[in-house]
C-alpha cells in the first residue's frame, strides 16, 4: 500500500510497517490524546521494542515519528495489526 493508504490505517487504529524496514518488529501507530495526556493533537509514533536485530545496542523504544520522503513515496507499507 502507499502512504496515503497507510494514514488511513493508522486513524482506523491499525499499525503500519515498511516492508523495506531493517529489523522485523517495528511499527508505527497513532496516538490519539485523552483527558490524562499531555499532548494536546494526535501524534504519529515508532514503536521498536519488539525490534528482532542482531545489534544489540539498536534503540527499543517509543518515540515520535516523522516519515521521509522516501517513507511517504513508498509503496510497500503493510498493515501488521490492530493497536
Amino acid at each position: 500500500m502507499n502512504f496515503g493508504d497507510a494514514i488511513h490505517e493508522l486513524k482506523a487504529g491499525r499499525r503500519v510497517a515498511r516492508k523495506g524496514w531493517n529489523g522485523k518488529g517495528i511499527f508505527i501507530e497513532l496516538q490519539v490524546p485523552d483527558e490524562n495526556s499531555k499532548m494536546t493533537s494526535p501524534y504519529i509514533y515508532i514503536n521498536t521494542t519488539g525490534l528482532q536485530t542482531d545489534n544489540e545496542a539498536a534503540p527499543k523504544s517509543l518515540v515520535p515519528w516523522l516519515a521521509s520522503q522516501t517513507d511517504m513515496l513508498a509503496e510497500d507499507w503493510q498493515d501488521v495489526g490492530a493497536s
